[in-house]
C-alpha cells in the first residue's frame, strides 16, 4: 500500500512539474512603445522564465489594445498576446501569475495597471504586487 501511495505522490509531482514546463515555453507577442526601456526589461523576465517572448514595436498602442481587448482603465506600457490561448496580459504582469492565466482558461486576460514600481522589468517585487483580471478583480499577488 505504501509503495502505492509513494508512486502516485511521485506521479502528482512529475506532473505538476511538466505542467510548469509545458506552460513555461508559451509562445507570447508583446506589442510595446519603441521607445519604452521597462517593455524590453518585461520581456527579459519573461524570457528568463522560459517564455517564448517577441517582441513588436507599435507607435500606436491604444489601437493595439483596442483591438486586444484591453479594458483601458486596466492600461500599462505594453499589450502582450499568449500564442496557445489567446489571452491578453497587460503591463508588467509577473511570470507566475501568466502561468496561473494560463491554467485559467475561462479568465480572458490579466494587468498590472499602469507602472508598478514593484513589477517585473520596473523594479524588485516585494510580494505586493496584486494583478487584476479583465472584470477588475484581483488574480494574484506576487
Amino acid at each position: 500500500m505504501q509503495r502505492f501511495f509513494a508512486f502516485g505522490l511521485l506521479s502528482a509531482a512529475l506532473g505538476a512539474s511538466l505542467s510548469v514546463h509545458a506552460q513555461a515555453g508559451e509562445a507570447v507577442t508583446v506589442y510595446q512603445d519603441p521607445n519604452c526601456g521597462c517593455c524590453h526589461g518585461w520581456a527579459e523576465h519573461m524570457r528568463a522564465e522560459g517564455f517564448d517572448v517577441r517582441e513588436v514595436p507599435s507607435s500606436d498602442m491604444a489601437a493595439v489594445k483596442a483591438r486586444l481587448g484591453v479594458p483601458m482603465e486596466l492600461a500599462s506600457c505594453h499589450t502582450a498576446r499568449l500564442e496557445s490561448s489567446g489571452q491578453v496580459v497587460e503591463g508588467h504582469v509577473p511570470a507566475s501569475a501568466v502561468r496561473k492565466l494560463l491554467a485559467s482558461k475561462d479568465t480572458r486576460g490579466a494587468a498590472a495597471p499602469g507602472m508598478p514600481l514593484n513589477s517585473p522589468g520596473m523594479g524588485p517585487m516585494d510580494g505586493n504586487l496584486v494583478t487584476l483580471d479583465f472584470d477588475g478583480r484581483p488574480f494574484s499577488r506576487d
